[in-house]
């Protein structure tokens, strides 16, 4: 006799405060402008919510240089560097800053340490957009660390005046065995004011873990692009689950998966709305998988408030989550 099919479903899981807070800044220019709304890069990096504020008239560009002169522009969650502002500027175009306040809480650490003359040890992935903010705001003292393997390749000018700062959405252990090799090479090294790593990555990485150990398979819902839903599948794997796949939606869920799975545990990265969670629920239901079990890390209550811009504009239904 096959045993029961069930779901453990990770909580929290999807949408963080700082996606949240991007895409209702886009939404809310959107309905006071009309469209086309510039924005850019990616508002945040998931598939369906890009598709779907396209449909509405967002206009995504990769730099300020596309948008019209005197135009309106969103910069996205993950934060820009002082050339991005100059650029904006130069072309008087009004900007509407939706960077997540937890990114640019890192930007003002990099400052503050780069005004002291510090050496700054930023712990990454090469090319993403946070990093490439980040590192703009002090490149002269800012050496990108991209895994435990790179630290033999830092050197530094005064081994008392060293600290790290890390990207908002990286795993947490790949994080800290990255810091205790740097450690390692400089022992002076200083930790951050405050955590870097977000506490949206950090509840659904616990979460992640919480279930995997259980779990035949465990399934992300989110897009390739996304570094903390990347993160979700490795830190599963890590955590004891005999398989586990990134999903933009229920349509890439392979029922090939679900030969002889017991246990599938589910959770989103903290761009992806819930509406595809729900529908890879409903994927799994049809083969069987009915009984749903939440596995619960920790309760999220943190909102953060609306660029200055729009705190005064009527809210408007954020459509992305239908």
């Amino acid at each position: 006799m096959d045993p029961p099919k069930r779901v453990l479903l990770a909580e929290p899981r999807g949408y963080c405060a700082g996606v949240d807070r991007a895409v209702e800044t886009v939404e809310r220019v959107l309905a006071e402008h009309g469209p086309p709304v510039y924005v850019r890069k990616e508002i945040v990096h998931n598939r369906h919510v890009v598709q779907t504020l396209r449909e509405r008239g967002a206009i995504f560009v990769e730099e300020t240089d596309e948008v019209p002169e005197g135009a309106a522009v969103v910069f996205s969650a993950h934060g820009v560097s002082p050339a991005v502002r100059d650029s904006a500027a130069a072309r008087d175009l009004h900007v509407i800053d939706a960077s997540c306040p937890l990114v640019s809480k890192v930007h003002n650490e990099a400052k503050r340490f780069a005004r002291d003359d510090y050496d700054i040890l930023l712990v990454g992935h090469e090319g993403h957009e946070e990093v490439e903010g980040t590192t703009g705001e002090a490149p002269e003292h800012i050496q990108l660390v991209d895994g435990p393997d790179a630290v033999d390749r830092i050197t530094v000018r005064d081994e008392s005046k060293v600290i790290w700062l890390s990207q908002t959405t990286l795993s947490v252990d790949e994080t800290m065995a990255t810091v205790r090799r740097l450690r390692e090479r400089f022992p002076l090294l200083q930790d951050p004011p405050s955590d870097d790593i977000c506490y949206a990555s950090q509840n659904r990485q616990a979460a992640a873990k919480l279930m995997a150990p259980q779990c035949d398979l465990v399934l992300v819902v989110g897009s390739r692009n996304s570094s903390n839903s990347v993160r979700l599948v490795e830190v599963a794997l890590a955590a004891g689950a005999r398989a586990a796949h990134l999903v933009d939606h229920a349509g890439e869920v392979d029922s090939a998966w679900l030969d002889g799975v017991a246990t599938v545990g589910v959770t989103s990265g903290a761009s992806a709305p819930e509406i595809l969670v729900q529908g890879v629920l409903a994927n799994l239901s049809d083969h069987g998988f009915t009984d749903v079990e939440t596995v619960t890390a920790a309760t999220e209550s943190l909102v953060f408030a609306l660029p200055r811009e729009l705190r005064n504009a009527p809210r408007r239904p954020d459509h992305t989550r239908q």
